[in-house]
């Protein structure tokens, strides 16, 4: 009890000491991607003004912060304000607010004319219409969202979710295996545990939103570097790690599991990383989920170093890892199960994954040329036992059903990005991409017996070996 009773102090002394947290981040031009100095920003709604300037690469630090939401109000003169609403600033973690501001069109002459632009623009500005940017911090604000960015996504205009037990989202009427998921500017296969070849949903979300910078959302009218794409685009980039200090955080959640983070700075060059994994919580305790008594197993990893900038530009390592799986055993098996049966023994696995290496450059001040090469995979299987005369002395078990799949794809993405006035910007790119597809399809359902065995033959409808 001495014990409990000194770790509570500690907490308490230490909630009691933190009382302000720090508000840091980068703004940069959208056009040029260039870091902008002397930039003012503002914590509104404060008593005792609270602000500061960008230094020379454009950063920005404020401390002494009040915790909770803020607001900050980013200013700079020949550009478009912009105000950052419900910033949340907790203890022990600084809080990381980056933005892109866009050039004013507007002389700044006798009048000086400040709009307000809205913080759900989206951060491609070639992307004019129809697009919206979110936030990690979004997910676990909507209705629904449990950290998973498709079901945030189904609270937009124009979207809606066609089954609550998967995110898959349907955009404007169109299908959702016209969805396209692209992370950090290259296109990726369905990043959702419990997958399946062919759509675009899973049961639970394997991207991390706790390691997601602001990422924009596309309904239609995409840019010409959006290929592939149909129903609607969600195109995610990976948040830096702090550069400043070392941060650990760990959280529990219903659906994201047990979930811990490290992130802190890296080498001289200003690089940081940050890493986060996953495990599903409902898995550790063995209890099944959504009208079954099967229990869920997932996991996943998320990643991303970079190694600051250098004479050749600025690397950076990143990626996504996951896996899943469910074993529905007929003995285990209640009679109000929704997915098992008996007589039947199955079991489904699925995996994800996508590893690459960027590389962004400047050339001048206003031209930068950003390349990606990735490898990604994604596999799912169901394999299903079936007993044939159970609890019978000659009771036996055979392979009734078998579906395999598999996507492999390397990827290489390079475009030169150059602003040439505050009203007009030219990029143009390419993107190569090699798939590599496999699967096999075996069933027994409504088939002959022509080896005399007394079983439906195992027929095979599918062995697909393409690229």
């Amino acid at each position: 009890m001495k014990t409990i009773s000194l770790i509570i102090g500690v907490m308490i002394s230490i909630s009691l000491y933190s009382q302000t947290g720090i508000i840091k981040g980068q703004i940069t031009d959208q056009q040029s991607d260039l870091p902008l100095m002397g930039v003012t920003i503002q914590l509104l709604g404060q008593d005792t003004p609270i602000g500061t300037t960008t230094d020379e690469n454009g950063y920005y630090l404020l401390k002494n912060v009040p915790l909770g939401r803020q607001t900050l109000k980013i200013s700079y003169l020949g550009y478009e304000s912009v105000t950052l609403p419900n910033i949340l600033v907790t203890a022990g973690k600084d809080a990381i607010a980056d933005f892109k501001l866009i050039e004013a069109f507007t002389e700044l002459e006798e009048i000086i004319i400040v709009s307000e632009r809205p913080k759900d623009q989206p951060i491609n500005n070639l992307s004019t219409v129809s697009a919206r940017q979110f936030s990690m911090e979004e997910t676990q604000r909507f209705s629904g969202g449990r950290s998973d960015i498709g079901r945030l996504a189904a609270n937009f205009a124009g979207v809606s979710a066609p089954d609550d037990s998967r995110n898959d989202i349907v955009v404007r009427g169109n299908s959702p295996t016209g969805l396209l998921y692209r992370l950090e500017g290259v296109p990726i296969p369905n990043p959702n545990h419990f997958s399946s070849t062919g759509t675009t949903g899973g049961a639970v979300a394997a991207v991390n939103p706790n390691l997601l910078t602001n990422s924009d959302f596309l309904t239609s009218a995409f840019p010409a570097e959006y290929g592939n794409a149909i129903g609607g685009v969600f195109d995610l980039g990976l948040r830096k790690g702090n550069k400043d200090n070392y941060e650990f955080t760990a959280q529990v959640g219903a659906f994201t599991g047990l979930e811990a983070t490290a992130e802190g700075p890296l080498g001289k060059n200003n690089g940081s990383f940050v890493i986060g994994a996953r495990y599903s919580l409902i898995g550790l305790l063995g209890v099944g989920a959504g009208g079954t008594s099967a229990a869920p197993n997932y996991a996943d990893l998320s990643f991303n170093v970079d190694f600051g900038n250098g004479k050749a530009g600025n690397f950076s390592v990143f990626g996504i890892l996951g896996t899943s799986d469910i074993d529905f055993l007929g003995d285990d098996t209640d009679e109000d199960d929704l997915f098992a049966a008996e007589d039947e023994d199955l079991f489904v696995e699925s995996s994800f994954g996508v590893v690459g290496l960027k590389h962004k450059i400047r050339l001048g001040d206003q031209s930068y040329i950003q390349s990606v090469l990735s490898t990604s995979f994604t596999t799912d299987a169901i394999t299903s036992d079936r007993f044939i005369n159970k609890d019978q002395p000659n009771e036996r078990v055979i392979r009734y059903f078998e579906n395999d799949n598999s996507e492999t794809r390397f990827s290489a993405s390079s475009f030169f990005n150059t602003k040439l006035s505050r009203k007009t910007t030219i990029r143009a790119g390419i993107l190569a991409e090699t798939f590599i597809l496999e699967g096999v399809l075996r069933d027994r359902e409504e088939q002959p017996d022509t080896d005399g065995d007394g079983d439906p033959d195992l027929n095979t409808f599918r062995d697909i070996d393409d690229n």
